[in-house]
């Protein structure tokens, strides 16, 4: 009866937080810089608007999902102790026809007014996040943010495809941009936060490998990333507007990552974590201005 009660009392906000509005709306961003980087010139509003409205709804289902499946750790985790399902706002059913019903709209979006490969694709994302990574990955092996971020990866992919329907080298360079920035973003939280995921017995590699070594291998991929980013350039994608960018972001991302190394302080690690939220931020939207501003990219 109490549990019925504290569902009645569901607000918009309680499944608009169910969303997790804050990264789908970056998933967003990304996916119309890819949208804008498959064509010289504008890309039509149509596009940009199912395109956009379908990825965001497929990826508000997985992130429902997530939150359906985390539940109980997230009950223990005082960083996800205030989401509504543990707070008993939305109850795991309503989580659950919600998270049917974003994911069935998305597709039907797609299907109808982008196209079938961009459909398909969105469709394979949606299920590598909300339930290999999930359901599986993140409690099997402390590489599961290396494996499953490959899906988290994917919104510039599906946008490229939702403009030219056909898979292009340019779109997976910028897959690759996001893969390579994952681990270090995450692991930085999850330095921070170790005992609280060791509590709930998830294996993050700061948990399996202790702090040092998760530090260590964030600065592998904070290097990795400064390498990937130049390669836009080397390709003629991007000339040297978003080139003296990607260094300067990426050399501060490294030195963020050198520093929590350094001190293997939490507060370092939250600081590299807050930047490399500006990171994605940024980059993407360099890339953007520098396609349209220098349109002949200085390198070919």
């Amino acid at each position: 009866m109490e549990s019925s009660l504290t569902t009645a009392r569901a607000t918009w906000r309680d499944y608009y937080e169910l969303c997790k509005p804050n990264v789908v709306w970056l998933m967003i961003l990304t996916a119309i810089v890819g949208m804008c980087m498959a064509t010289p010139g504008a890309v039509p509003i149509d596009i940009v608007i199912f395109a956009s409205t379908g990825i965001a709804l497929c990826a508000a289902s997985a992130a429902a999902v997530n939150h359906l499946a985390d539940q109980h750790i997230d009950a223990i985790m005082a960083r996800t102790s205030g989401r509504p399902l543990v707070k008993g706002k939305i109850d795991s059913q309503g989580a659950a026809i919600f998270a049917f019903v974003l994911g069935l709209l998305g597709m039907f979006i797609l299907l109808t007014w982008v196209n079938a490969l961009t459909a398909w694709l969105t469709l394979a994302s949606l299920v590598g996040y909300a339930f290999v990574y999930t359901l599986y990955l993140k409690r099997a092996t402390p590489q599961n943010i290396v494996i499953g971020g490959l899906a988290g990866a994917m919104p510039p992919l599906l946008g490229w495809t939702a403009v030219t329907n056909q898979i292009d080298g340019h779109a997976i360079l910028l897959v690759l941009i996001i893969f390579f920035w994952t681990p270090p973003h995450f692991w930085a939280l999850a330095i921070a936060r170790k005992e609280e995921y060791a509590k709930v017995d998830i294996p993050m590699l700061p948990v399996t490998h202790g702090r040092r070594y998760t530090a260590v291998q964030s600065l592998i991929y904070a290097v990795a990333l400064l390498v990937t980013t130049i390669v836009p350039v080397a390709l003629g994608l991007s000339s040297w507007l978003y080139l003296a960018g990607a260094l300067v972001l990426g050399g501060m991302f490294i030195l963020h990552a050198v520093t929590v190394l350094r001190t293997l302080d939490n507060r370092r690690a939250m600081k590299m974590f807050w930047f490399s939220i500006v990171y994605l931020m940024a980059i993407f939207p360099l890339m953007l201005l520098d396609h349209y501003v220098l349109p002949q990219p200085f390198l070919s």
